[in-house]
């Protein structure tokens, strides 16, 4: 089952020297309710690698899910729960066709022109945004819950909403149709990343 709570990292976020005592705080708060991504465009593939392996562990312990981002060959080198692919990534089908058929595999998509209509088992969830303002993506125009709406009417995979989502806004984003929410500056920015990783999961929970 794909985690409602899904926290994302950025290059930036992975350089940060207090990385890994963070990211092993928001794997213990969220356990089997979150999904961490270890996401690093710009990233050295050689420290990505290092980082999966010194988390990898951490999440088995916690009962979280860990994913890497576009990496599929570090996937399958470490044998990790998964991988969430963006659109200029592998395709999903060939994704698919090198992982294990119990890794997890999910897509970013940005409007009804990304989604295709892929074989059953091909894909996890869909990753639907950007739903607000971000600073992550400052030049992107944000789409609001009515982008979550509309690709509902084409897919029943699981959606996770992503850009700018509050604690607050959770509830609006699951009213429009999704089944979580993904999460960056919201948690890697917060005073406590512990405190706020409860703070989203609760509002989470609430909504059920």
């Amino acid at each position: 089952m794909t985690p409602k709570l899904h926290v994302v990292t950025d290059d930036q976020i992975l350089n940060r020297r207090d990385f890994l005592v963070s990211a092993k705080a928001i794997l213990e708060a969220g356990q089997q309710r979150v999904a961490l991504h270890l996401r690093g465009p710009c990233t050295p593939g050689r420290d990505l690698f290092h980082k999966a392996v010194a988390l990898r562990p951490i999440a088995e312990a916690a009962g979280g899910l860990l994913l890497v981002n576009d990496r599929v060959d570090l996937a399958l080198a470490l044998d990790l729960p998964g991988v969430h692919l963006g659109q200029r990534s592998l395709a999903p089908e060939t994704a698919r066709g090198l992982l294990d058929e119990g890794q997890t595999l999910g897509l970013s998509v940005h409007g009804l022109r990304d989604v295709c209509h892929w074989e059953e088992g091909t894909l996890d969830y869909l990753m639907v945004g950007t739903l607000f303002a971000t600073t992550s993506h400052p030049g992107r125009t944000p789409a609001g819950t009515d982008r979550v709406r509309e690709v509902t009417l084409v897919t029943s995979l699981p959606l996770v909403g992503i850009g700018g989502i509050t604690p607050e806004r959770v509830g609006e984003v699951l009213a429009a149709g999704a089944f979580g929410v993904a999460v960056r500056g919201g948690i890697w920015d917060a005073e406590d990343p512990t405190t706020a990783t409860r703070g989203y999961l609760k509002e989470l929970e609430g909504c059920c």
